[in-house]
């Protein structure tokens, strides 16, 4: 993290607690239970905030797309088209204020910047990346002061096409793999990044490369394991030499558990660069959050941070189901590996992109777009909210304070031994130490009754979201136990005074 993070990034990797290794594996199914087990309608648990401290949440992250994409993530057009660019200075500010700082003071922690893609200007060598429209880095600079936005986890999508084989950005290889070039590479790669810290943008995180084995129609470069670890011991330590509080992270789709991390960890030297391993797991089919609860993305972590920092639907948009599979995927991570983040993928997507839907919270409409088949509300340069997507992550921003620590709940399993996948609890303390906890009911057609030992004598006050619904008041109740009657597809936050 940048030094004005009240923990350093060692600090950070200390004392994280003890998450779920070796989690056993059973089939997962799209919408619907994976205990096997018949329906339940109320179980009874106890927030051990007496004794089982877990790990710390930093706080959540997004993307941006700061330049243009084809609908359907088909090709890169010459058109400049992003945000905060498209947006006018009111809508900006709203923006800012009502997604980014989420209503609160601080609402978003991160901000994922895709190198190569939605940052991809270029020097004259081909080899830097720059702004490619006048004032880029400025506005995200402007961006992430005025919402409150610690800093950006800057990836590449690909490195700029100098480097590589094809000279594109669009697939490809980096053409060499010599001591000499990749030296080069890395001093370049620490370059571009202190273009962007330069003018204003503070550097959080850092990724070698997004999901490294696929080859795209937007910007993308394959490795191999050997050539990922070869080019990551080259780049890496002067990444960590220039920026030292920024959390270094791999491989940004199978973490330890695929070939590229496998490669990583058994180099020591490699090992010792790496800060976090990240996945990319998403919502839609067999990738619903129950799969945090299923399989084992913890077992192998040799002592790192384990989280996702991609979310997204890619088939089939949102739906009401999925608005409370997307909270559960946020509480699945950090109950049962202790991820200290979670990234949700698109900010805002056009309204003219077809993938707009799943990708989003919300929506702008860019510039000149005659006779748009949809949003017609939405004007130009304006942006409206993706209810189904921003219900389901909102809460967390305004009840989840950066830094608050999770603590353990003791929760009923079903007689096979397996966890309520239907119905999610996780409890923390904010910084100032008030207990807080959420509950979720993924049921479409059923009431589901907690009944929480919060052994907390104080009120507690519910705030309800769902897929229609935001912030909605519930009242108020005394502890220490809790009697909560969720209502099908809905998430609950109770927060003590």
């Amino acid at each position: 993290m940048p030094s004005h993070h009240p923990l350093s990034r060692r600090t950070l990797l200390r004392g994280s607690g003890a998450a779920v290794a070796g989690a056993a594996l059973w089939p997962v199914l799209d919408q619907a239970s994976a205990s096997g087990a018949p329906d339940i309608d109320s179980g009874s648990y106890t927030v051990r905030f007496d004794k089982d401290r877990k790990q710390t949440i930093w706080g959540l992250g997004f993307e941006i797309q700061s330049d243009s994409i084809g609908s359907g993530n088909n090709g890169m057009p010459d058109v400049v088209s992003g945000v905060p660019y498209d947006l006018t200075g009111s809508e900006r500010e709203r923006f800012y204020q009502q997604i980014l700082k989420g209503g609160t003071d601080r609402g978003f922690r991160y901000c994922r910047l895709a190198m190569g893609l939605y940052h991809r200007g270029l020097d004259s060598t081909k080899k830097h990346m720059v702004d490619r429209y006048k004032g880029q880095t400025a506005l995200l600079a402007d961006m992430l002061k005025k919402s409150g936005v610690e800093g950006v986890a800057a990836e590449y999508w690909s490195p700029a096409p100098g480097w590589k084989n094809n000279k594109s950005y669009i697939g490809g290889r980096l053409a060499s793999f010599s001591p000499d070039a990749l030296d080069a590479l890395g001093d370049a790669m620490v370059g571009d990044l202190k273009y962007l810290s330069d003018r204003g943008v503070p550097i959080s995180m850092w990724g070698l490369q997004n999901e490294p084995r696929f080859k795209t129609g937007y910007s993308s470069c394959q490795y191999t394991p050997e050539q990922y670890l070869k080019t990551f011991k080259a780049v890496a330590p002067k990444i960590r030499k220039k920026y030292p509080d920024a959390l270094v992270h791999v491989d940004s789709q199978d973490g330890w558990s695929g070939e590229i991390g496998k490669a990583v960890k058994a180099d020591a030297d490699a090992l010792g660069c790496v800060d976090a391993w990240t996945y990319h797991r998403l919502g839609n089919g067999h990738h619903n959050s129950d799969r945090q609860i299923t399989e084992d993305f913890s077992s192998g972590r040799s002592g790192k941070h384990v989280f996702c920092n991609e979310f997204e639907y890619l088939h089939g948009g949102t739906t009401d189901w999925r608005t409370i599979n997307t909270a559960q995927s946020i509480m699945n991570w950090m109950t049962f590996h202790n991820s200290p983040t979670w990234f949700w993928l698109h900010a805002l997507k056009p309204t003219t992109n077809s993938e707009s839907d799943g990708y989003s919270l919300g929506f702008w409409r860019p510039p000149n777009v005659k006779n748009p088949e949809r949003f017609r509300h939405i004007k130009e340069r304006h942006w409206d909210y993706n209810p189904r997507n921003w219900n389901a992550v909102a809460g967390f921003l305004r009840y989840m304070p950066w830094n608050s620590v999770r603590y353990h709940v003791d929760e009923p399993r079903h007689t096979n031994g397996k966890p309520y996948t239907e119905h999610r609890i996780m409890a923390w303390r904010t910084p100032g130490g008030k207990p807080a906890l959420v509950v979720t009911n993924r049921s479409e057609k059923d009431t589901f009754t907690y009944t929480v030992d919060t052994q907390t004598k104080g009120k507690f006050h519910g705030h309800r979201y769902g897929p229609s619904t935001h912030n909605k008041s519930v009242g108020t109740k005394t502890g220490p136990k809790l009697t909560l009657a969720l209502p099908p597809l809905s998430i609950e936050f109770w927060t003590a005074d």
